[in-house]
Formats: C-alpha cells, structure tokens, sequence
C-alpha cells in the first residue's frame, strides 16, 4: 500500500502558480509480488492560500482488505513574494490493514519546493515533525514524538510523452514487531501518455507503473515490489 502519493501531482502544484488549476486521476496498479490490485484516487486544489492535496488507497484480494488515505494541507499566504518556494506543511495519515489499523499520525513542517523555467522538472523537499500518538500504548517502547523527511520530484520528457515522478520517505516510529525505529521507503513511478497519440487527444489515459522500493515497512528488512497498471487524470 502506498506510503506517500503527493509526489504524483506535485506537477500541478508547482504549475498552478500559475494555472490555479484542481487535479485529479484514479489509478489501478496490479501489484506482480503479493498478486492484489489497488486503486488510488488522488484529488489536487489549490486556492488563494496555498493548495490541498488527498488521496484515497484502497488495496483488494477478491475483496477490499485494506484501506489508506493523506490530506495534505501546504500554507502560503505569499505566493506573489519572492517567497513562494516556501511553505507551511500539515498533514495527517491513517487506515486500515485487514483488521489491523495503521497508527494515526499528524505532521508539521516546512516545505521547499522548485521547478524549471519550462515546469518540465518540479521538486521538493519537507522536514516535519510526526505526531504518533498510537505508540503510547506500546509496552515496550514509547515514542508518540517523530520526525519525517520527504523528498519529491517531476519530470516530463520526450515531449510529454512519459513522465517520472516519485517521492522518498524517511522517519522514526517505534515497532517493537520489527525491533527498529526508522522506515523508509520510496515509489517511483513511470508512464506513458497516450494522449500524445494522433486522434486520441482527449484520452486521458497513461499505461505504466511503479517500483515501490522499502526498508522495515511493511516487514523488517528490504523489499522490492514492482507494480503495472493505467492512469486515468481528470
């Protein structure tokens, strides 16, 4: 299940500087290592203060049994300063893995964010602090006060015919089940746009994937688990 998704529409954040334009998509990723499908709808808005991002996961084995979601909040009163590559970060994370709830965690931070003269490239990087309040109850180890570090990036090339985005994760979170306290994990995606294709302009569609790359996720240890699937942005 996927950790953090802002990274597949910091695109439009970036360009909405200027556009001030809402996004959305629905993917359907078949995921080759634990056999399942996941659907994820993402929604993008920015406004006069900043912008919202949320998306939805929604993992199935015949049935849907599991379920994760993000809502992003970036604060920036000063979008027409020369400031603009800076802003305020909230966010909270929760759901459900069968019948195993994840922790429920609230962050806040600082977020940088670039782009080239073309919006071609975008990047960003945040450093917050992560509120876990589920650890309190741990018996062995008690750690409710949490760092993260994200980084995030964009990229269109061949004319935007593909695009590679993604982003990377990093920070503490007491699992006594794993006997460690730092997580990582980054997902690079990869697609391909088909509405570049004569006739089909309209066609909203990508074919592609993601490689979701972890260490101490969802087990302890390293773990590589390619994923194929389309896209759908609206």
């Amino acid at each position: 299940m996927k950790r953090n998704a802002i990274a597949l529409l910091f695109v439009a954040l970036v360009a909405s500087f200027a556009s001030k334009a809402s996004a959305q998509n629905l993917q359907v990723l078949y995921d080759t290592n634990r056999g399942c499908v996941t659907t994820t709808f993402e929604m993008f808005r920015p406004d006069a203060f900043g912008s919202t991002f949320t998306f939805i996961d929604m993992d199935y084995n015949g049935t849907a049994v599991g379920a994760y979601t993000e809502i992003a909040r970036e604060f920036c009163f000063w979008q027409d300063s020369e400031w603009n590559w800076l802003s305020v970060h909230a966010e909270f994370n929760g759901g459900l893995a069968g019948a195993t709830s994840f922790n429920n965690s609230w962050l806040l931070g600082l977020t940088y964010s670039g782009h080239s003269d073309d919006f071609s490239k975008t990047w960003s990087v945040t450093a917050s602090y992560k509120a876990i309040p589920g650890t309190v109850g741990l018996e062995l180890q008690k750690q409710p006060h949490n760092f993260q570090l994200t980084g995030v990036w964009g990229i269109s090339f061949l004319n935007n015919w593909c695009s590679f985005s993604g982003f990377a994760d990093f920070w503490r979170e007491a699992r006594v089940w794993q006997n460690t306290n730092f997580i990582f994990i980054t997902e690079p995606q990869l697609w391909v746009n088909l509405n570049n294709i004569a006739g089909m302009e309209n066609v909203n569609l990508s074919v592609g994937g993601e490689l979701e790359i972890s260490n101490n996720f969802v087990e302890k240890g390293f773990r590589v688990m390619p994923a194929l699937g389309a896209k759908w942005t609206f």
